[in-house]
């Protein structure tokens, strides 16, 4: 990812903002005192606290981009919509409510995601902090799990389309396939399969729903919301094929 001095211009684009930043405080500072604040790196160590203020640098940023990591480069996406779908197939408007179902697609997408987040720490963090490879090559080894595991699940349609737009003719293996190319492929084909997973949840509750439509329509029960009626039934239905069971299941055998 931080290819041809891609982590020195990271750096620098974070030095301009922080410097841009600053010059639209100057009139602000002018008008009100502000204590000096000097930070000096001095002494036969200085090298290294520079690397390790770098490192730190960085890591920050890593951690502020983390949940877009987790959303985009792993199945959290295709979970959490497939959970939703459910939530709306059984009518139910807040229950469960958001944090259990957001909670659940967390811990499901960790558990799938093992093997991944394995590789990166014994095939990046560990070497990174032995020192047996720079930042650069540690970003790129921790970059190839994911890779691998996007490829596998992105379809050809969708990797095909993004590679078109971004003028990319021919690629000889999937290490010439970037990150920028394959994340919006991934996270369509992820869009994609769970809006199909959700309409195969819908379609028994919308049978249940209409069969309870007609019935009180045929005993002239105009007035009595139809919904007050399927809601206990579907639940019922979906309790008795202990439906969370077969939805979390059939949601993990389809990433692995």
């Amino acid at each position: 990812m931080f290819k041809n001095g891609g982590l020195s211009k990271l750096l620098i684009v974070l030095i301009a903002v922080m410097a841009i930043a600053f010059a639209n405080q100057v009139d602000f500072a002018a008008t009100i005192q502000i204590p000096d604040i000097n930070i000096t790196i001095s002494g036969e160590d200085g090298d290294i606290q520079i690397a390790n203020s770098i490192q730190i640098l960085v890591l920050l940023t890593v951690l502020s981009l983390a949940p877009s990591i987790l959303i985009m480069m792993t199945s959290f996406t295709r979970v959490i919509i497939v959970l939703g779908f459910v939530r709306r197939a059984l009518s139910l408007q807040s229950t469960p409510p958001n944090q259990t179902l957001i909670g659940l697609a967390i811990f499901i997408t960790l558990f799938v995601m093992s093997p991944v987040f394995t590789d990166v720490y014994e095939n990046a963090y560990v070497p990174l902090q032995e020192g047996t490879v720079t930042m650069e090559e540690a970003v790129d080894l921790a970059s190839d799990p994911f890779k691998d595991f996007m490829l596998s699940q992105v379809r050809s349609k969708d990797l095909a389309l993004f590679l078109n737009i971004s003028g990319v003719q021919e690629i000889s293996s999937n290490d010439d396939i970037s990150l920028t190319v394959l994340i919006p492929a991934f996270i369509l084909s992820e869009l994609k399969l769970s809006f199909e997973i959700g309409f195969l949840i819908f379609m028994p509750f919308i049978v249940v729903d209409m069969i309870v439509a007609s019935t009180l329509m045929a005993l002239g029960m105009m007035m009595l919301p139809p919904v007050m009626i399927s809601l206990p039934i579907k639940i019922l239905l979906f309790i008795m094929v202990d439906g969370w069971h077969l939805i979390i299941e059939k949601l993990i055998l389809s990433i692995r």
